[in-house]
Formats: structure tokens, sequence, C-alpha cells
């Protein structure tokens, strides 16, 4: 299937990170810089080609992740990159 002309969006769930690092999930290989979330639908998830793509939160949309990777396995949930731990960084590379 390929890319879809059309932006999509994609409701979903942020996971609490303790149970994205057990055994099941990651073993340990998400960082507090990283946000793990799965889609609030059965079977829903990000599609290649997502990468760098926002996650978006909050009754006033912002920013909290960028997309950053996903597994091949459908169980792992896929990973952002938290905005809001790097915030002073991006600020000051905004600058």
């Amino acid at each position: 299937r390929g890319l879809s002309p059309t932006l999509q969006e994609l409701e979903v769930k942020v996971l609490d990170s303790r149970m994205c690092n057990n055994s099941r999930f990651w073993h340990g290989e998400i960082s507090p810089t990283m946000i793990c979330f799965q889609g609030r639908r059965r079977e829903s998830a990000p599609s290649q080609g997502d990468s760098g793509g926002p996650l978006v939160c909050g009754k006033r949309p912002a920013v909290a992740g960028v997309l950053s990777f996903r597994s091949r396995n459908p169980f792992k949930p896929p990973v952002a990159t938290s905005a809001v731990k790097h915030k002073r960084w991006i600020q000051k590379t905004l600058r």
C-alpha cells in the first residue's frame, strides 16, 4: 500500500515508561526522553513514513514529541522523542 496524499491523524494513548521497558516490549531500551504510545483503536499504529511527525496532545494542542521509531513487531509500542524534555535545546537552537 502506498503513501496517502491526504494528511492522516491517529488518536493515541501515552503509555507508562515502566510498562514500555518491561520484558514484553522494549526490555529497558526506552530512556526518560522517549514516549511510548499506542493507537486507541485496536490495530491502529503509525506507518512507515510517519517518522518525524508530531505527537500532539492537550486541550490546547501542543507538540509533546516527534515520532521516532517503531518495531516490526506489532506488539511493541511505537516511540516518540519527547519535545518537552528537549525544550531548552529547541528554544536555544531556534534563536
